[in-house]
């Protein structure tokens, strides 16, 4: 590992290919699912006071569950021991205009004697912040940066004006020739359009045609800037890359104003400030030490 100078905290996100609920679902067999050694190799060198790690839901259960008690016994050991917070944040619950659940762990060094708890939820069904006001309350995003729109077939636009906000291509009322003939595994999100008064599904990094997440009034796909507003991007964040890469970048980040949530509350564990909290949904773990 190249030569660093002492850093207080490192985040990481290892990959979610092998352990996310669509796909193969290899776990630690997968080309991507050891990759979290690399996080565990850094805590051993570096030694931070702290670190945040994130991946999807389906961690906690690929291998039959084997992986995820792997993954945590490697980081609660690394580096000397950590005090681990494991927990299932649904980030709508923090003001993500999004429904995206995801787990984060927190490891403080044990030998500075703390324990991180979780900050306590700020938003529920009354004060949701809803795709419609993620999107619709900024700026035209034509004007900004990474609003270059997706090429539609004249089949899509048909499909998507009898496609209903909250509804998909499998359970909208379409015509014959508008329905999709797929064979096998359906997934639930085909062209789905949002809801202008809820949250967003879960913005993805990749996938074909029917997943790109598209506009609860206009029959089309949303733009990469509208999708990192889901995301809770700034909108003078400027992605770079081809559409498709840009597109990834969003899809992979962990939403900005939930990972200030989470790391407002580390400082203040370090700080003394009490903050609400709420237990977390694995618990906490020491080292074997």
């Amino acid at each position: 590992m190249p030569e660093l100078e002492r850093i207080d905290a490192l985040t990481f996100g290892f990959p979610c290919n092998d352990f996310s609920n669509i796909g193969e679902k290899k776990g630690l067999g997968g080309k991507f699912g050891p990759l979290y050694e690399y996080g565990a190799h850094a805590l051993d060198e570096l030694r931070p006071d702290w670190f945040l790690a994130e991946n999807v839901s389906g961690l906690s259960n690929s291998n039959a569950g084997s992986a995820f008690e792997k993954i945590l016994n490697r980081l609660r050991n690394a580096g000397g021991g950590y005090n681990l917070t494991v927990h299932l944040y649904r980030f709508e619950e923090y003001g993500v205009p999004q429904t995206r659940h995801r787990i984060v762990i927190v490891g403080i060094r044990e030998d500075l004697g703390l324990v991180f708890r979780v900050p306590a939820p700020t938003h529920g069904p009354n004060n949701w912040v809803t795709a419609g006001q993620a999107i619709g309350a900024h700026p035209p995003a034509s004007s900004l940066h990474n609003s270059e729109e997706t090429r539609q077939s004249a089949t899509v636009i048909k499909r998507l004006n009898k496609i209903k906000p909250g509804q998909t291509a499998w359970n909208a009322n379409l015509p014959t020739e508008l329905q999709l003939n797929v064979k096998g595994a359906r997934l639930s999100n085909i062209y789905r359009r949002l809801r202008k008064d809820a949250p967003a599904y879960t913005v993805t990094g990749s996938g074909g045609g029917g997943t790109h997440i598209y506009h609860w009034d206009e029959p089309r796909a949303l733009t990469n800037r509208e999708r990192a507003r889901l995301q809770s991007f700034p909108d003078d964040h400027v992605f770079y890359g081809r559409k498709e890469e840009v597109r990834k970048q969003i899809g992979m980040a962990v939403p900005p104003r939930a990972a200030k949530v989470i790391i407002e509350a580390v400082l203040k564990t370090f700080a003394g400030i009490e903050y609400p909290t709420v237990p977390a949904h694995w618990g906490e773990f020491s080292s074997d030490k």
